[in-house]
């Protein structure tokens, strides 16, 4: 399998409370909170690549740009979209959605980059003891 532009990725989730912006402490209202839709739009880009790294690879987020277009509130179930449409080297550029049953909620591009599972935890690590 090559890792390729146009590789999607999709899942559907149902908006629970701990989802909520009340319950993440991002603002007062029992409804989708965006931290938890950024979160589930960047969970989205990265398993559908996933499948395509080498042997102890992963990818890591690098930026978001997303627009929150309207409120989901719990019991409502949430679709996310994400389509791979740049490569360069080894980073990786994607668009990113996520609809309810009444239209697009949310949208946006998402930048992740290939890295080498072990040597990024160490080097975060080293960041412990300042090395």
């Amino acid at each position: 399998m090559e890792l390729k532009p146009g590789i999607v990725g999709k899942q559907s989730v149902m908006v629970t409370e701990a989802m909520t912006a009340q319950k993440l402490g991002s603002g007062e209202l029992p409804v989708l909170a965006t931290p938890q839709m950024i979160a589930l739009m960047e969970n989205t880009a990265y398993k559908s690549v996933a499948a395509y790294l080498g042997e102890g690879q992963g990818t890591v987020g690098t930026r978001i740009a997303v627009n929150h277009l309207a409120a989901t509130p719990v019991g409502m179930e949430v679709s996310l979209e994400s389509e791979l449409v740049e490569i360069d080297r080894k980073r990786l550029v994607f668009t990113v959605k996520a609809y309810d049953a009444s239209g697009c909620i949310g949208e946006g591009e998402h930048e992740r980059f290939i890295i080498d599972n072990q040597r990024f935890l160490e080097k975060a690590e080293a960041k412990k003891t300042g090395a």
